[in-house]
């Protein structure tokens, strides 16, 4: 614990038992750094930050973090946060999910919580595999890529998952990797200003399962795969269209107004009790 930075010590439950259950190198350690600091840099009492998860690698982080937190079931997370936000529409409520967890068992919970833009931030921890579980295929794997489901190579397209909340309907979707600390940061703050259903994809390495299995390299091959693959979509405008075939966009990609969902229902409950 001395070696955690004192920022991050101050928002984690120091009686959870250290070194966490992920990889040496992985990501999503580098993920929940960020949501911390980003939280931190918000000001926002710990008390009034709800941290909910639903099953994998990356929905283990409520457990280390010092908020009110819900651990729940696989692919659930989006239905027990819609909950508690409609509860308690003061809380700031974050989602911690995973690409099989949200997308798969939870895909249709995804859907709508874009299309009902209720003010949830979700942090989606894209690593192209089941990691928990044994590096089976998720919904995110590329075409051909091999999974513990799929020996011979995955023979189905992955989601882009921000795109895929674009269609959907969420006002705020944007795009980070573990690389590139400083700017995910910035990502989740923005995300967790907007009023709104937003989105956080965020690109991580999961070099144990998938990165062997692909003959990846191990967690700093993929970091660096990461960091030349990665263009701001500031820049891409100036990017001629045969070098962004291989690469993604990073950064606010999509960010627009639509009303809120638990305003919305608040004015259906005024306008039942003849308020309005």
């Amino acid at each position: 614990m001395a070696l955690i930075p004192k920022v991050t010590r101050k928002y984690l439950r120091t009686k959870k038992q250290f070194p966490n259950v992920w990889c040496a190198g992985c990501g999503i350690g580098t993920v929940m750094g960020a949501v911390i600091r980003a939280i931190d840099n918000l000001h926002l009492v710990q008390d009034e930050v709800v941290m909910v998860s639903g099953i994998g690698c990356s929905s283990r982080m409520p457990v280390y973090v010092d908020f009110n937190t819900l651990h729940t079931t696989h692919g659930r997370p989006m239905a027990f946060a819609t909950g508690v936000k409609l509860a308690k529409p003061s809380l700031k409520v974050i989602i911690i999910t995973g690409d099989g967890d949200a997308l798969a068992i939870g895909g249709n919970h995804f859907i709508h919580a874009c299309r009902r833009n209720i003010d949830l931030t979700t942090i989606l921890i894209n690593n192209s595999t089941y990691g928990m579980t044994g590096g089976q295929v998720a919904p995110t794997t590329p075409f051909m890529k091999i999974g513990t489901t799929a020996p011979f190579g995955n023979r189905e397209r992955g989601f882009d998952i921000s795109k895929l909340a674009i269609a959907a309907g969420a006002p705020f979707v944007a795009r980070g990797t573990a690389y590139h600390v400083v700017q995910l940061k910035k990502l989740v703050e923005q995300a967790i200003e907007k009023k709104g259903f937003s989105l956080v994809e965020v690109i991580t390495n999961c070099h144990t399962l998938y990165g062997r299995f692909n003959k990846e390299g191990g967690a700093i091959d993929m970091l660096k795969w990461q960091r030349d693959h990665a263009i701001p979509i500031s820049a891409a405008g100036k990017v001629a269209p045969e070098k962004l075939r291989d690469k993604f966009l990073t950064g606010v990609l999509w960010n627009i107004d639509f009303p809120e969902y638990c305003e919305e229902y608040d004015k259906v409950i005024a306008q039942a009790q003849g308020k309005e």
